[in-house]
Parts: structure tokens; sequence; C-alpha cells
């Protein structure tokens, strides 16, 4: 299946969780991160059992600090 992911394409093996799909993306823990699924807020607790499906649009947010 195919995703974006920040306006870049991914190829994923199968349909999976957002968990598992940031593993994938990242290939480093998800800390401090925010996921958008075709414009709609995904919250951190529903990662595992929300699944991204083939043509999703993902916005993936870094917090960052500054001031």
């Amino acid at each position: 299946m195919e995703i974006t992911v920040n306006q870049k394409n991914y190829h994923l093996q199968e349909t999976c969780s957002v968990e598992h799909m940031l593993s994938v993306v990242l290939q480093t823990e998800a800390k401090g991160i925010a996921v958008a699924i075709n414009q709609s807020i995904i919250s951190k607790s529903s990662w595992p059992n929300h699944i991204v499906n083939d043509g999703d649009s993902v916005m993936l947010i870094k917090a960052t600090q500054g001031g």
C-alpha cells in the first residue's frame, strides 16, 4: 500500500497501525510527535489501534522547544 507522510510517498507491505507505521517511517522512537491522518488528529492512545489505509495522507509534527 502507498501512503504520503509529510508530502513524501512511502510503500508499506500491508495495512498497519499508526504505531507500526511510525516505526517503519521514522526508524526511531516516536517521542514528541503529533500525528494527523487526512487532516484529523490521532491521539497517541489510539496509535496502536488506529489503522492506516492505502492512500492516506499523514502529517507528522515534531514538538520543539524554544522561546
